[in-house]
């Protein structure tokens, strides 16, 4: 630096300029650090910060469909127990019209044996009519429960679920006998067997539909994982290579803050000039 002059000391300006920007880089550094982000705001990388934003809806969005997936499995999952009672019912069922055979009408055999049935009966009816969850019921008499579970962020395509009747009002149990006080034959067995058939079917579809539910669960959530991945690729800092650089910052500080103090004190130097 010349030393003719004291007002304009160049030396200390360009000093300073570069203990400013690294002071800044150290704060984007520290920022980074802090926050576990490279990208944290959209004055950071603009372009990258509107991708992750969109991608975090995205990710949002997911979450409400694997709700409703989860809601339609709870759904399908209490109807199908049911279902399933429902089939024991009708198989203990067929055992007692079997048994009714063997006794005459009016026999008090055949009297323990109709009440048993007619218990069993109305079990199927108390069955389906509890088989309820979130006020949905896919088994009801004459309902219209069904599942309409969201399978993407844009509710184009649903999961679904329909609701079967399996009381005894319903088209499928319509068949089999009110009681057994009167003759049994194998007319009445028969139609016990198949409506137990019919309602094993109605549950191998709600078993269906719940495995549906379950498979397609499981791939929203890897599609969610593989969307937090990306966001994270584009905006998560390398924690290892930002401490380093951090340090590396420190030790351009320090060489920074003595650059300035020697530009400093440069035009003390002048003073020399004035001494004998």
């Amino acid at each position: 630096m010349s030393l003719n002059s004291v007002n304009t000391n160049v030396g200390a300006m360009v000093a300073l300029q570069s203990l400013n920007a690294i002071n800044g880089e150290m704060m984007q550094v520290q920022r980074r650090i802090s926050t576990g982000l490279r990208v944290a705001s959209a004055k950071d990388n603009p372009a990258i910060w509107a991708i992750a934003q969109n991608q975090r809806a995205e990710s949002r969005g997911l979450d409400a469909v694997m709700a409703s997936l989860q809601r339609g499995q709870s759904i399908a999952g209490v109807a199908m127990a049911a279902g399933e009672s429902i089939s024991d019912m009708l198989a203990e069922m067929k055992s007692l019209a079997l048994s009714a055979q063997d006794y005459d009408p009016g026999d008090p055999a055949r009297t323990a044996i109709n009440d048993n049935y007619l218990a069993l009966r109305r079990r199927i009816d108390v069955a389906a009519a509890n088989a309820e969850f979130d006020g949905v019921n896919l088994i009801s008499a004459g309902g219209t429960g069904r599942v309409r579970a969201l399978a993407n962020t844009s509710a184009t395509d649903t999961i679904n679920v329909d609701h079967v009747d399996l009381s005894t009002t319903g088209s499928l149990l319509s068949g089999i006998r009110a009681d057994l006080l009167g003759a049994v034959t194998s007319t009445d067995t028969d139609n016990l067997a198949n409506a137990m058939k019919s309602v094993n079917s109605a549950v191998a579809r709600l078993g269906t539909g719940s495995k549906s539910l379950d498979m397609h669960l499981k791939f929203v959530g890897k599609l969610q994982d593989t969307i937090d991945a990306g966001i994270g690729n584009l905006v998560d800092a390398d924690l290892a290579k930002e401490s380093a650089r951090l340090q590396a910052l420190q030790v351009r500080q320090q060489l920074a803050i003595i650059s300035l103090r020697i530009a400093n004190d440069a035009p003390s130097m002048l003073l020399q000039l004035f001494r004998r």
